[in-house]
């Protein structure tokens, strides 16, 4: 089956994107190995049940067992847990920066994955394997940042749910949506300073759990702030991307592709892009807030009407 053509980012030109892909069904080294010959490169040990492929025509990756026991048990008793949890806890594969003409491969890669037995998200009910997606931001300005924020946040309902989003993902908390109050803050921002963009986001979003998480960004731009109000929760890698957790990874289904998760994210640029779109979404957003009568799935109805008279779906 053919998957769909990545679509170019709309904002900013020469803009790299990372991904990250969680599955089960295979082993590190199994993963690694299938990495190696889909891609090219060589394979090293880099750590406990974690490798590097170096070399590749993705360039360098990282493949492993993405779970806190790697980092924090020794001898026997971390091999007994390492190997029981592989049940529920994803290998990782993590791509750096790539260029846009990079980004097939990686549908590519997936393909040969499957086929070797890596399974999904969808294979169990407490799996939760995600794919993210990192994005560089096109600029360090509020005016670079505030509008696809809001973006996401106004069509967060409808990817979350018009996506398939499986129900594992939904509940465990690793991809929250954004809170209430804090749409609200977006949907009526006038004349926000980076300063108003800092204050919105840490004090509601104070977690690396959310569907979009903005801590990379702001610790890229703010180290000490961001880890200041995170108060001991938790270093931030700091990188000067969107990191878009939201999808599922759903890697042992032959319909499901990278691309098509992509497009979703480049749907959420285009609406950044078109201020008239963007406006009219606020103000539906506000008079549904202000209704008295109009439940969670209203919104997301109104989010299509909006989008299909914009030509946008």
């Amino acid at each position: 089956m053919d998957t769909p053509a990545f679509l170019p980012l709309p904002l900013g030109t020469d803009r790299r994107a990372g991904v990250e892909i969680e599955f089960g069904g295979l082993t590190e080294t199994e993963a690694a190995r299938i990495a190696r010959d889909t891609l090219g490169g060589e394979t090293m040990a880099s750590g406990d049940h974690e490798l590097r492929l170096t070399g590749s025509m993705l360039g360098d990756l990282e493949i492993y067992l993405d779970t806190a026991l790697r980092d924090r048990l020794d001898g026997p008793l971390a091999e007994i847990g390492l190997d029981l949890s592989r049940t529920v806890v994803p290998i990782e594969i993590v791509t750096p920066p790539l260029t846009f003409d990079q980004l097939p491969q990686v549908d590519h890669l997936c393909a040969a994955l499957r086929t070797a037995g890596a399974i999904g998200t969808r294979d169990g009910i407490f799996l939760g394997f995600g794919l993210h997606l990192n994005p560089e931001i096109p600029g360090p300005g509020i005016a670079d940042l505030l509008p696809t924020l809001t973006a996401y946040a106004l069509l967060e309902d409808r990817l979350r749910y018009g996506g398939e989003m499986d129900v594992a993902r939904r509940v465990l908390p690793f991809s929250d949506p954004f809170p209430r109050g804090f749409v609200d803050c977006l949907a009526g921002a006038r004349d926000w300073t980076l300063d108003d963009l800092f204050d919105a986001c840490l004090s509601h979003n104070a977690t690396r759990n959310r569907g979009l998480d903005m801590l990379p960004v702001l610790a890229h731009l703010d180290e000490d702030r961001v880890a200041q109000a995170l108060d001991g929760l938790g270093a931030i890698s700091a990188r000067p991307a969107w990191h878009y957790r939201l999808p599922d990874c759903r890697i042992d289904e032959p319909a499901w592709s990278v691309a098509a998760e992509w497009n979703r994210w480049v749907l959420v640029e285009r609406i950044a892009a078109d201020a008239d779109v963007l406006d009219r979404l606020k103000t539906a957003w506000q008079d549904h807030r202000a209704a008295l009568t109009t439940l969670r799935p209203d919104w997301r109805a109104q989010v299509g009407e909006i989008l299909a008279q914009a030509g946008l779906t």
